[in-house]
């Protein structure tokens, strides 16, 4: 799909058409998914800073009701960015064997790979380096990077409460572990980003191994 919006060549008669219904939701899917491509770009090339709604309305080749009618601010399109991004990783699917009782140790290191893997590349690891970049400009952009967080804490909260019912162990604290976990996983992926270090994918696994152990190896204080 182009990045871009096209106008119709009759205007009007595009007017026209869309005023005789509300365009199916498929197609309202379509806009804001061009819309948010748009955007992803423009803040890639340019910085969060940088880059206004008016340059994305030109970009994208829309009109500025198109955009602001999906979208009322740079900071909700950011945010929307965000959301895109945690659904393309996928890192919860990766918790759960697709038969039988779930493992935590297996579930967690699936997990983490996922999510360590894809943040290292690509359009989440330019996001990412936008947010430590000028997230002490932006309040905003922290912002939304602790409500992606707080996505990934509740995911592994619940998949370790799961755990605990299957296994038969209790735990008090399911959440404060599973803070405890993704923050683990954070100051890795911040100290290879920072460094820009090329990390190999067993290099990866193997310090994914080692920490999870470790954070098992407490699971009766849990």
């Amino acid at each position: 799909m182009a990045s871009k919006l096209r106008r119709p060549d009759n205007e009007a008669s595009a007017n026209r058409r869309r005023a005789r219904g509300r365009p199916k939701l498929a197609d309202v899917a379509t806009i804001e998914n061009a819309l948010i491509e748009v955007a992803l770009k423009e803040f890639v090339k340019h910085g969060y800073g940088a880059t206004s709604m008016a340059r994305i309305v030109r970009a994208a080749e829309v009109s500025k009701t198109t955009l602001y009618s999906r979208f009322s601010s740079k900071e909700e399109l950011f945010r929307a960015i965000m959301r895109q991004q945690i659904d393309r990783i996928g890192a919860n699917a990766a918790l759960k064997p697709n038969t039988g009782r779930p493992d935590l140790g297996q579930g967690l290191e699936a997990y983490a790979n996922r999510m360590l893997d894809v943040s290292m590349k690509g359009s989440l690891l330019e996001v990412n380096r936008l947010v430590y970049s000028e997230s002490h400009r932006f309040p905003e952009l922290g912002a939304a990077a602790t409500e992606r967080t707080e996505v990934g804490i509740n995911q592994i909260a619940d998949f370790i409460q799961e755990c605990a019912t299957a296994d038969g162990l209790p735990c008090r604290d399911p959440r404060g572990v599973a803070e405890v976990f993704i923050h683990m996983l954070r100051g890795w992926y911040v100290n290879a980003m920072l460094t820009n270090r090329k990390v190999s994918a067993a290099t990866r696994e193997q310090w994914v191994k080692r920490a999870v152990h470790a954070l098992l190896a407490s699971r009766a204080e849990w």
